[in-house]
This record gives C-alpha cells, structure tokens and sequence, in this order.
C-alpha cells in the first residue's frame, strides 16, 4: 500500500500535543518561519511556548495536515484514532515502549487505529522540512531554511541530528526518522521524499531493510530521476558472530548481502558519516553515476604521492594523460615537471592566473573527473590572497571543460564552509579531509542496477532444517547439470569396500554425516584401493569416489536463503582454506552469467583462473553454468535453503562438484 505523505511532509497546519516536547516543536517552528497555523492541544494548559493552546482536538478550527503525539503511549493510541476519523493528513509518534520493549500487540493496536492516516513512528523523533519551515521535531538540530538540497532518512534519531551540525556546506532539505516503522517503511518514506521536485538526493542511515523488491524500485526511480541515494548500513557484524554450517554462511555473513544488494540497486554505500555527508554533495551538483576516470593535481610532490597512496584501497582509477595532454602541459610547465597521474604541477605558475587555468583545464579535459589539492591558509592568522587564482582557475576549468572539478582540502578543518557554500552556489562541489573525499568519489561511481532488476522475496524456514547426506546431495546436482566424480555409497565401511571396486584409482575416502569433513578427519585422498582402511569415528556411512584429474584451480559456490534479500549467491577461491583466504564475493539473485562472470573477475585471486604467469585458463564459463544451476534451484525447490559446492574442480574443460552441502526444510 502506497499511502499519500504529502500532508504530513509539506503540512499547511500543524497540531502539538504534549507539554515539555511538544514545547520544543512550537518554538521550532516559529523559529524556522513557519507560515502555517500551529495548534497546541493540552487538557489544562492555557498556552504552549508562547501560543494559545486548545483543550480538546475537538476545539481546534481545522482539520490539521500534520500532528506531533508527545503524550504517553497508551495516550497516543486514542489521539490516533481521533485523528484518522476527522481526516488528518498524518502523525508523527514520539512516545516509546512498543515493539522495541516486548508490547507488539500495543503497536498492532497502534497501526489499526490508524487505518488509512499514515504515521511516523512509534518511538520517532519526527520530521523536519527545512523547504517550508515545518518542523515536527523535538529538539536542537543545525540546518537552515534552504530552497533544495538533499534529504536524510534515518533510523536513529541522534545520527541524523548529528548530521544536521555538519559544517560542509551541504544544503539540506529534509530529515525524517522511522523509529519503529510500524506503518510507513523505508522505500515508502524514501520514495515521498524525493517525490518533491526540490530534493536533489537522498542520504540514509539504515539498520534494517524491511522490503528490499521496494526498496530497489525506489532506487531504480530515484536514479532514472537523476537523484542519487547513499547508504551507510549498520549491524554489519551480527550475522557473521553466529555459528555457521558452512563456509557460504560465514562468508556471506555480516554485510557481504546487504552490500551486494545495494550495489545491485544502484545504491551508493559508504561506511562513515563524513563520506556521507561528502558524497551527498556530489550528487546534489552533478547527480549519480560519476565517471570512473579520475586525475588529479597538486603543487606538492608529497601531496601527489600521497593521493596515489590512498587512491589505490580506495579502488580509485588513476590513468596518465594521454599524448596531446603531456605535450601541452609540457609546454606550460617546462621540462623539469614531470607530467603524470597524480600530476604535481610545482609552483613554478604559483599565483599565475592564466596559466594555471590553462594547466588545470588541459589535465581536466582528458579525464571524468577531478581532485585539485588545496589547502587556503587559516584567514585569522595568515593571508590566503594568494591561494586566489588556483581556486578560480578550479571554477574556470570546471566551466571550460563541462567535468567536475573538485577542490580538496588534505585535512577537513582547512577548508572554511563558507568558502565552501560560496562555491556551491556556483556548482563546484569543495570536499573536505583527503581520506573521505576519496572514499566519497568513490562511492560516486556506483554504477546504475541493471533495469527491472528486483531480488526474489524472502521466505522464512518452514522447519528444522536437515542436511541431506552427500550422495543424495550430489545426486541433486548431477539432475541439475552439474558434474559429480564416479562414486558409490554405503552404511558400513565393508559395503563400500566391494561397491569400489569398479571405480579407478586414486579414490577418495568419506565419512558422512560432517558437516566440515576435512575438520573432522572424515577426508582421506589418494587411495589405491580401500584395503586396510580404518573406520572413521562419528561417521553416519562411508562416500568412495574417483579423484579427478587435471584441476586448475578449486573455487567455491554457494547459495542460500537471506530473511532480506531472498537469496545470495557466493563465489570465491574454495577448498580447505576458503575461510583462511576469504577471497569471494557475493550477489544477490537473481544474477545473469555475465554479471556471475564479471564478479569472478573482482577476486584477488582470479589471475589463478586466468591462466597466471603461464599457467593453464581455468573453465571459467563452466563454473558460471554451474552457478546458474544452482540459483535455478533454489528458485524452482523453496524448501532448500543452502546449497554449497566447495570445492567445484575446474579443468581447462568442464568442472566438477567434488564436495557438496545441501539444507532444506524438513517440512
């Protein structure tokens, strides 16, 4: 259900209810300029923060748009149902003690008291529209009216009250919590706040994703839009704490889904607030999908060897100039510069407007986009006249070229915001601290979600889950299309004695009924035959197989069901040592060959798979079938939740499934 928020984000008329709090929103209010009427309701009080107060809902003289509820839980479920039934536009709940402390029953009366009336909330700070000066917010915040910028979605009330403060010169537009959620969600709220014309981007700092098939629609309309969205996700660390059955669960763990799917919406994901904040500025000018071609220049050989340092774990590109670029700026800067990517340009045009722009604009053209070092000198204690022409020559490059030059100061501190905001104004985004900055470019370039891409929807287990029994698991595999070695199976170590004889050597020997064989010692390879061969302890039956032949490399594959994202699918270097190498990456389904491929090609160690100093070129395109194959059926079989191959045995030709395990629902 898609419920109209308009009302409640871009209210005419505003009703308080509440006494200290509700204090708060009526001064803000006023402070900010609010047009509108502001109502105060309270049972016995005469006026709240200096504005006549009403007794009842009743006696006030409309129908107001939006409601802060700062009164008690138990209170805020009948001021709720009053309001849905006069045909309010919508509330805000602030009083905790809901789902978050053990009464989901008291928030379902909640959400039914509603109805159709979206609410906020509970167990939310509110919302603040810095575009109308309607503030439904309880507390100290640091924006200014604005006449667009970005929004900020959070669900934490303090982060996004600490964001307010920041002093980067990024315009702001609207703050908005969730709380708990308990109607209105996060693609929901997301997708009414950049439904005004006026938000230029959307910055979110999220715990949860509660519907991610919304959630990617949200981010596919917002980039077709030209609205860029960044995320910081917290919790990254829990799921990878828990005890896993296989190495998939461990590698897939903690943030590896969730930043798979934000990468797969088009998402840009960021791990700090300051790379928040900067890369939020990058949009609001130049909206998403910056290039990946980056250069940049400085007037200091320590400041450019200290971009390529960090640019490199940034994941940043820092291709050289090209033929025409080296000799003009060979030209302009004479023989003793040695003309690069970071390129240090000396001082030898210091404070030489002219050639300096034409310096700036000649490296600027050949690239996407890029970073000018520049630190102006503190105005209380020196003098910055000369910093002067380098930042006009930034601006005029910029103009001249039509890409995105960046100012940089290397430490935050040293670039003053209304330096800053004087710059924005004119569309150059300045970027504070080196580090972040980098980091900020980078998350820039994320790369549009493949079109009507939605992941598949989450299903929750129907049971205890069991773990099939390998050769039942393989026989699974080998009806999928995935080769299996030769082998047989049996309860008792004699059985399989007899039933191996028709296989070749060298064999591999198996306890069943581990979920890690190689930790329990339940692996034995290289066996001629299986004369003298001791019983494995623990072990529910025994697993003979021909060993194969002609392995390149052992790469890993697994796919399991996420409570979020649907499914993932992991791929990395596999074996006995996957973990220790922790060498993969993860997608979420559903994924194409191409995009399978593409992704094997971000492992550290792919060159193993493509043919390292000589070596033979692994099948790559059969690992990808297989991949396929496995999210085939974990699509057509919704009782298995986890299939891992490790390893799968890839030859110059073919590949083979030498080990799997498979979960699935006992009901």
């Amino acid at each position: 259900m898609t419920r109209d928020l308009s009302r409640l984000l871009r209210p005419r008329s505003i009703a308080v209810l509440g006494s200290g709090w509700a204090q708060n929103v009526v001064e803000q209010c006023a402070k900010m300029g609010f047009a509108g009427p502001v109502w105060p309701v309270h049972p016995t009080r005469d006026a709240i923060g200096g504005v006549p107060a009403f007794r009842s809902l009743a006696d006030l003289p409309g129908v107001p748009d939006a409601t802060f509820i700062g009164v008690n839980r138990y209170a805020t479920l009948d001021v709720v149902a009053e309001l849905a039934a006069a045909g309010a536009g919508g509330a805000i709940c602030f009083a905790s003690g809901w789902t978050e402390a053990g009464e989901a029953d008291l928030q379902a009366r909640l959400v039914a008291a509603a109805g159709e009336m979206p609410i906020l909330g509970p167990n939310c700070y509110g919302v603040i529209n810095y575009l109308d000066g309607a503030l439904l917010w309880p507390d100290q915040h640091g924006g200014l009216r604005v006449e667009r910028g970005v929004a900020l979605l959070s669900q934490s009330s303090n982060i996004v009250i600490n964001l307010t403060m920041q002093r980067r010169a990024l315009p702001v537009a609207y703050v908005a919590c969730l709380g708990n959620a308990a109607q209105v969600g996060l693609a929901e709220l997301a997708g009414a706040l950049l439904a005004d014309q006026r938000v230029t981007a959307l910055g979110l700092y999220v715990e949860g994703i509660d519907d991610a098939p919304a959630f990617a629609a949200l981010a596919e309309a917002a980039r077709r839009a030209g609205k860029g969205i960044a995320c910081i996700k917290s919790g990254k660390t829990e799921a990878s704490r828990q005890a896993a059955a296989s190495h998939t669960a461990a590698l897939a763990g903690g943030g590896a889904a969730s930043s798979a799917f934000l990468r797969q919406a088009g998402v840009a994901e960021v791990d700090t607030l300051p790379e928040l904040l900067e890369v939020l500025k990058i949009f609001h000018v130049h909206g998403p999908g910056l290039g990946p071609r980056l250069c940049s220049l400085s007037c200091s050989g320590g400041e450019a060897g200290l971009v390529a340092d960090l640019a490199a774990p940034s994941g940043l590109v820092l291709p050289p100039p090209d033929e025409a670029q080296r000799t003009r700026l060979g030209e302009i800067l004479g023989p003793i510069v040695a003309i690069a990517n970071p390129l240090d340009y000396h001082t030898f045009i210091w404070g030489d407007g002219p050639r300096t722009r034409d310096v700036f604009a000649t490296m600027l053209g050949g690239y996407d986009a890029g970073i000018f070092i520049i630190d102006p000198p503190r105005p209380d204690r020196c003098d910055g006249a000369s910093f002067a022409p380098a930042i006009e020559a930034i601006v005029a490059a910029q103009a001249a070229t039509g890409k995105p030059a960046f100012p940089v100061s290397s430490i935050p501190e040293n670039f003053a915001e209304d330096r800053a905001e004087a710059m924005m104004a004119g569309g150059v985004v300045a970027m504070m601290g080196l580090e972040t900055a980098l980091g900020a470019l980078r998350a820039a370039q994320t790369l549009p979600g493949r079109p009507g891409w939605r992941p598949l929807a989450a299903t929750a287990p129907q049971g205890q889950a069991r773990m099939l029994a390998e050769g039942e698991a393989k026989a699974m595999l080998a009806r999928a299309g995935i080769a299996v070695p030769r082998g047989v199976s049996g309860v008792t170590l004699p059985e399989v004695q007899v039933r191996a004889l028709a296989l070749a050597a060298p064999l591999a020997l198996k306890g069943l009924g581990f979920a890690h064989k190689t930790e329990a010692g339940a692996v034995r390879l290289g066996l001629a035959s299986l004369n003298g061969q001791a019983e494995m302890p623990g072990a529910t039956g025994y697993l003979v197989e021909e060993m194969v032949s002609g392995v390149v490399a052992e790469v890993l594959l697994g796919v399991r069901r996420d409570p979020v994202y649907g499914v993932t699918l992991t791929l990395g270097m596999g074996g006995v040592t996957a973990e220790l190498l922790a060498d993969t990456v993860t997608l979420v389904a559903p994924v194409t060959g191409t995009e399978i491929a593409a992704a094997l090609k971000t492992l550290r160690l792919w060159p193993l798979l493509d043919g390292y100093r000589g070596r033979a070129r692994a099948d790559v395109a059969a690992c990808v079938d297989a991949a396929l194959a496995l999210q085939a059926l974990m699509q057509a079989a919704p009782q298995l939740q986890e299939i891992e191959i490790n390893p799968l045995m890839l030859r110059e030709s073919g590949a083979v499934a030498v080990d799997a395990v498979i979960r699935e629902d006992t009901e």
